[in-house]
């Protein structure tokens, strides 16, 4: 495997591991998106705006409309923060996603986020959180699994 070429200025905005306040969130992915993580493809996640709590351990993928099932998770590599072009011209190759898309999403945004996806498993099962997760919205962006409106029964 390569190693990708890091600005100066993008920060690991990802601090030491501390398991026992972990959590777990689920994102809302476009099935697109989805697809390219699930073929190994798109190997970033690109947020303009990240979850606070800098512990999340695992991200459920929600497939968005038309599929609105939870049919993976993945491990979270690193968080990178840095300017969207600069975060582009390093992870083009494994961003998943053409520059039109990228630069429309970041569109005004001085800041972007690369959450670096590792160690992805797809479910045999999609997971409905309609019917596993009590009164579940599919989430914006982001909602922590702990949460009492997020959770997933183990």
């Amino acid at each position: 495997m390569r190693h990708m070429r890091q600005s100066p200025l993008v920060r690991n905005v990802r601090p030491s591991k501390i398991p026992e306040e972990s959590t777990d969130v689920i994102l809302s992915i476009k099935p697109k998106y989805v697809q390219s993580i699930l073929s190994g493809e798109k190997r970033y996640e690109f947020r303009k705006a990240i979850f606070k709590n800098r512990t999340i351990d695992r991200v459920f993928i929600y497939s968005s409309a038309p599929v609105k099932r939870i049919v993976a998770l993945f491990e979270i590599g690193t968080i990178l923060e840095d300017h969207p072009a600069v975060l582009w011209d390093s992870m083009r190759e494994y961003a998943g996603i053409d520059a039109r898309e990228f630069f429309s999403y970041f569109a005004g945004k001085s800041r972007g986020y690369a959450i670096g996806i590792e160690n992805v498993q797809e479910f045999d099962e999609p997971i409905d959180p309609r019917v596993s997760i009590p009164g579940f919205v599919p989430p914006q962006s982001y909602c922590y699994l702990n949460s009492e409106k997020c959770m997933i029964p183990q």
